[in-house]
């Protein structure tokens, strides 16, 4: 007899499994969550929290779509996040600033906000000079910027928080501090996931949205997940007064004022395994680029350094859809550096392809198939 019973299983309580879940309950199908740790305990706390698809943007495309009808149903879905939740996003509009260094630089942003106009996005050139009047702190040697006045950020571990919070509401329950150790099977459909307390989770579906642990979850199921851990370490600084009132992104690396008063400096990509130690290499490496881009930051305080471990794709685009040779098992996973920017639409479109036993197109071209 098994100790738990439910329709879905979704094992992982990161960002996208909360998002899973919340869009399942919301479809009225019961749903359980299991969760080793704690809810928003990996990467969908370690974020920086940005909602700034156009950085990822380069023209029309399936990802475009995909990363765009996600950021519009974030702002559709969150009054009611929060209402059932009564969680803070902390949605603040900043607006963004992309830095150009140099005139090459300067040409390749200009054409990118020809094509961020073309999707219906606003975005303008700016000079040097026009920049600075925008946000006085950043290095007058600036060639130039983009701005981007609809960009903004959330905090990450309040929106994880948020979609669980909203699910549970809804009707899902959530296991923490509950590994996932196998599966229990009959043919090519999971019957069950068997945990490190020996209890056993019956299920008829189960969506494997594991962040960067993904791959060892597919050994389960005799396929190759091309997931694997990508550090990224971040830092946080104190405000200088007055403050910086936009996100700015330049000399490799993005800093985004934050509600509590300080600026969040990110973030490295490395390729260490599980590995989650913060470095003197990763951490100078980003606080130099930081004080090439805003001066003044070379005396502000330092509030808290930490790294989280991204679940990074071969090809760092998510993996969504049904899992080959499997009837009734779902992958949301690989979603690499944009968990946030795409948690949304990854949810709904789950939830969808559970409910009406059909791949929705907007998430077919990020299926597992397209890695063999």
């Amino acid at each position: 007899m098994s100790d738990y019973t439910t329709d879905v299983a979704i094992i992982g309580g990161g960002v996208i499994g909360a998002a899973s879940a919340y869009f399942l309950s919301k479809a009225g199908i019961q749903t359980l969550v299991v969760e080793r740790t704690e809810i928003a305990s990996e990467a969908s706390s370690a974020a920086a929290g940005l909602l700034s698809p156009l950085g990822n943007l380069h023209g029309p495309g399936e990802f475009t779509d995909l990363l765009l009808t996600s950021n519009a149903l974030i702002l559709d879905v969150m009054p009611e996040l929060e209402a059932l939740s009564c969680v803070s996003m902390e949605y603040r509009r900043w607006g963004s600033l992309r830095v150009a260094g140099n005139e090459q630089e300067a040409s390749q942003l200009r054409a990118r906000v020809e094509a961020w106009a073309a999707l219906g996005w606003q975005a303008s050139w700016l000079s040097g000079d026009e920049a600075c009047q925008l946000e006085p702190r950043l290095a007058s040697t600036s060639v130039g910027a983009t701005f981007a006045p609809q960009e903004a950020s959330i905090k990450p571990a309040g929106v994880t928080r948020a979609y669980a919070g909203a699910a549970r509401k809804l009707g899902a329950r959530f296991l923490e501090q509950t590994e996932v150790t196998g599966i229990e099977r009959s043919g090519s459909r999971v019957t069950g996931l068997s945990t490190a307390q020996g209890e056993t989770i019956a299920c008829t579906q189960v969506v494997l949205a594991a962040g960067a642990w993904s791959s060892s979850v597919g050994n389960w199921l005799n396929i190759t997940i091309p997931v694997q851990p990508a550090r990224g370490q971040i830092l946080a600084l104190k405000q200088p007064e007055p403050p910086m009132e936009h996100i700015l992104s330049g000399e490799g690396v993005y800093l985004v004022p934050k509600p509590d008063g300080t600026i969040f400096v990110g973030a490295t990509v490395e390729q260490v395994g599980f590995d989650k130690q913060v470095t003197a290499g990763g951490i100078s490496g980003l606080l130099a680029s930081a004080v090439r881009l805003v001066p003044d930051l070379a005396d502000a305080p330092i509030d808290r350094m930490w790294s989280g471990l991204r679940p990074w794709s071969a090809d760092a685009l998510p993996i969504l859809g049904r899992a080959p040779g499997w009837e009734n098992v779902v992958l949301a996973t690989g979603h690499s550096g944009i968990g946030f920017e795409t948690s949304a639409i990854s949810g709904q479109s789950i939830a969808e392809l559970i409910t009406s036993g059909q791949t929705p197109a907007i998430i077919r071209a990020f299926g597992l198939e397209r890695f063999v």
